[in-house]
This record gives structure tokens, C-alpha cells and sequence, in this order.
């Protein structure tokens, strides 16, 4: 602590002393000698943190000078550093009825609550504290929450945001809060309010957006969409409804000039932009005529690397046994990570549930060569090749890849299976048997 703070406690500690008018001039220098250097010894003792040692000190001050706020004070704050809370609390609570306009006081008996999690009297003390400072407002909002005081919390958070501006803690509180439906009303009459007194504050338009979505108004969400359309043209958010609002109404044309402005946007969450996407696709997913702008769409992600967009599309058609559309979106996916491996066999696979044999050897065997331990490219490159009758490639590239596998049952009964129709278009019967039985005696096991 600063030798001149120590003055200025000291200065403070000998104004509050009455000292009686008729006392002799040399008992007062001794006593005030001995006041101060009582008082010294106990800012020593807790600089080193002797508490005990401060807290003797202290009471011998307090004999001298029993109605100085300061010495509660500092009783408090050695009680406080020993973790006697009690003593601590009661030590600031004197010093608040001796001078309750000081602040630092207040501040201790709010550092006891604080310590000690009691929410409810610490309510009481920083709304005191806040006719000292504006501030502990924000304090005042932490508490109504750990309280689970959410009116209140709400009330509060937004007359801080109408005065000193949003915080990001705030926020959080706040979606916190309208989790509850039970709350949402006010809110959506505090944004409504908001909004006919600042009609250029995009924000307030997006939260009320997303109020009315949330609770299915989405008449009253639009609408609120095209006011912010007319305030603020430029806005990206308006477009986020009004997409919305022209997919449920079939306006395609519409509702992917609303999309693409989105999608475009560096302002909207990823999150928005995915679920945007996803509803175009269940939109199109039956309308070819919207294929380019669905591709286009997707473009939109190509640097995303939370969600491959493009590959979980491929999965959604080939859900659908959409053989074409899983093709194009496996191979668009696998432009930008070639190395996917399991895209690369999803995408064998559709070629063989499209019947696009020569496609699938060519595509197989050229994996084969690039990744010449992954026992599954040989499987399909012999499937394709046995359709093909080219029978003695396929024997070749199945007998190379059964090396491969490893604890593998189901891979190695389609090895056999496939070899087995391999000798049998050589015309091998006896290998023939032997591949199949094999493959019905692995079958077995498995069940």
C-alpha cells in the first residue's frame, strides 16, 4: 500500500477523533502518537499477513476511537483475508451505519456476499452500491440471474441497452432468458418499442425475426422483415425471412435472390447459411430446373471446413437412390479433397447401383493404383471388370486385394463371391466351388 494512502487513512482516522476541549495539550500529542502507531503496526501486520497480529492492533485502535467507521473497516478486511466472514460482514455493517456514504464500505460488505455466493444479500448491497456508481448495474444483472430473477434481469439488461449500449454478456444472458416462452411477450414488445424509437437499429429487427420464427408467427415475421427491407435496404438480415417467406409461398425466383444475398453475406452465422441451403434442397430436390442455381449455391461453401457441404448433399441423394444427382455431389466434394476416402467408395458404390461399369473400372483401378492398400478399391475394380467379363483383370486385382484384408468378414465373403464369378467366366470350375463355398462358409460364421 502507498505510504501517502497510509497518510491520507491516518488524516482520516484523527478527523473522526473528538477530543475534548480541556484536555491537556501533551496527553493529546501522546495519545495521537499512540493511535498512530497502533494503526501503522496493523497496515504492517496485513501487508505481511499477520491478520491476527493487525486484528490486536486494530482493537486497541477501536479502544481509543469506538466510533471510527475506518478501524470497522479495516477489522473487515483482516477478518475478510482470513476467511471469517461473519466477523468480516459485521466489521463492514458497523462501518456503513457510522458513515454510510462511503462507498468503500458498501464494496466490503459486497466482497463478503460475493465470497460467500449470498446472491440475495449481495442484491441488496450493489443496489445501494449503484447510487454510488452506475456500473454495478451490470453486477446488479449477474445477480438477478444466478437468483433466477429473469424479469427483472430482462428489465434491466434492456434499459442498460437503451442507455450505455449492448454487451456481449448481456446477450448471452438474454437468449438465455427468452428460452422461455413465458418471457418472449415482453420482449417482443420491448422490440417493437425499440424499433419505433430506433428504426435504423438492424439488430432489434433480427431479434424480433427471430422471436416470431421461434414461437411459428411467421406471418408477423415477415412482416417485420419487410419493414427492416424498407429502413434499411441494404440489410442482409431482411433477406434471411423473406427467403423464407417466397420458399413457402413456391416464388423460386424470388427466394434465390434472397438466398444468394445470404449467402453472400459475411455478416449471417454459418448456421443460418446451412439451415437456408437445406431448405432450398428438400425445395428442389424434385425440380431440375433449379439444378444450376443449387449448384451455385453450394459454391457458396466451398471454403467451409466445419461442414462439407457438398459430400452430405451427395448422402442426401443417395438416400433417395437419386444415383445421378449422388454422383455429381460426391464428385464436386471430392474436386476439393481428393483424399477422401470414404467419399471414394460411397461414390464406387453409386456407380454400381447406377450399373456404370466401364465408368466404375476406370474410376477403380485408378485407385487402386493411389492408394494400393485400401482392399475395397480392388473389390470394386473386380466387380466392374467380372461386368465387364473381363474375367482374368478381375481375378487379378481380387486375388492382389484379399491380401489386404483383415478381420473383415462381410469385405472378405464379396472377394469370394467375386472370384468365384471370375473362375467362373474363365470357365474354372473346381475354383469356382471353392470361392463360393468359402464365401457360404463365412456366411454361416457370421450369422
Amino acid at each position: 500500500m502507498k505510504r501517502t494512502f497510509l497518510i491520507s487513512l491516518v488524516v482520516l482516522l484523527f478527523g473522526a477523533a473528538s477530543l475534548e476541549a480541556q484536555t491537556n495539550p501533551e496527553d493529546i500529542a501522546l495519545a495521537k502518537d499512540e493511535f498512530q502507531n497502533l494503526f501503522y503496526e496493523s497496515l504492517t501486520q496485513k501487508g505481511i499477513e499477520n491478520y491476527d497480529k493487525a486484528v490486536i492492533a486494530l482493537e486497541k485502535c477501536l479502544k481509543m476511537q469506538p466510533n471510527n467507521a475506518t478501524i470497522f473497516f479495516e477489522l473487515g478486511k483482516n477478518y475478510l483475508a482470513q476467511k471469517k466472514y461473519k466477523d468480516a460482514y459485521d466489521n463492514f455493517d458497523k462501518a456503513t451505519k457510522i458513515d454510510p456514504k462511503n462507498k468503500w464500505f458498501w464494496v466490503g460488505l459486497y466482497d463478503v456476499c460475493y465470497e460467500t455466493k449470498d446472491w440475495d444479500q449481495a442484491i441488496v448491497i450493489v443496489s445501494k452500491l449503484v447510487e454510488f456508481k452506475k456500473d454495478y448495474e451490470e453486477d446488479l444483472v449477474s445477480l438477478y440471474m444466478n437468483t433466477q430473477q429473469f424479469d427483472k434481469a430482462l428489465a434491466l439488461i434492456n434499459k442498460l441497452n437503451d442507455n450505455v449500449g449492448k454487451s456481449d454478456m448481456r446477450e448471452n444472458y438474454k437468449m438465455q432468458i427468452l428460452r422461455d416462452t413465458k418471457y418472449q411477450g415482453a420482449e417482443k414488445e420491448n422490440l417493437i418499442a425499440q424499433i419505433k424509437k430506433y428504426p435504423k437499429e438492424e439488430s432489434n429487427y433480427v431479434a424480433l425475426i427471430f422471436l416470431y420464427s421461434e414461437s411459428n408467427q411467421e406471418d408477423k415475421a415477415t412482416e417485420v422483415a419487410k419493414a427492416l427491407e424498407r429502413e434499411i435496404p441494404n440489410s442482409d438480415w431482411a433477406q434471411v425471412s423473406l427467403f423464407k417467406h417466397h420458399l413457402n409461398n413456391g416464388d423460386g425466383p424470388n427466394a434465390i435472390k434472397a438466398m444468394n444475398l445470404v449467402l453472400a453475406s459475411n455478416k449471417i452465422d454459418s448456421k443460418i447459411k446451412h439451415r437456408i441451403l437445406n431448405e432450398f434442397l428438400i425445395f428442389v430436390k424434385d425440380k431440375p430446373e433449379y439444378d444450376k442455381d443449387f449448384e451455385k449455391a453450394i459454391g457458396y461453401f466451398d471454403n467451409d471446413r466445419e461442414v462439407q457441404v457438398a459430400k452430405e448433399i451427395g448422402k442426401f441423394f443417395h438416400t433417395k437412390k437419386n444415383w445421378d444427382k449422388t454422383i455429381r455431389y460426391y464428385e464436386m466434394h471430392l474436386r476439393s479433397y481428393p483424399d477422401d476416402v470414404e467419399t471414394q467408395l460411397l461414390l464406387l458404390q453409386a456407380y454400381t447401383e447406377k450399373t456404370d461399369f466401364a465408368t466404375l473400372a476406370n474410376k477403380a483401378e485408378t485407385l487402386v493404383e493411389a492408394y494400393p492398400l485400401q482392399p475395397q478399391f480392388y473389390y470394386y475394380a473386380g466387380l466392374a471388370n467380372n461386368q465387364l467379363k473381363n474375367f482374368k483383370k478381375a481375378k487379378d486385382l481380387l486375388e492382389s486385394g484379399l491380401d489386404y484384408v483383415v478381420d473383415d468378414a462381410a469385405t472378405e465373403i464379396n472377394f469370394n463371391i467375386q472370384l468365384g464369378e471370375a473362375y467362373n467366366g474363365l470357365g474354372d470350375m473346381k475354383k469356382k466351388e471353392q470361392y463360393f463355398s468359402k464365401a457360404e462358409k463365412l456366411l454361416k460364421n457370421k450369422k
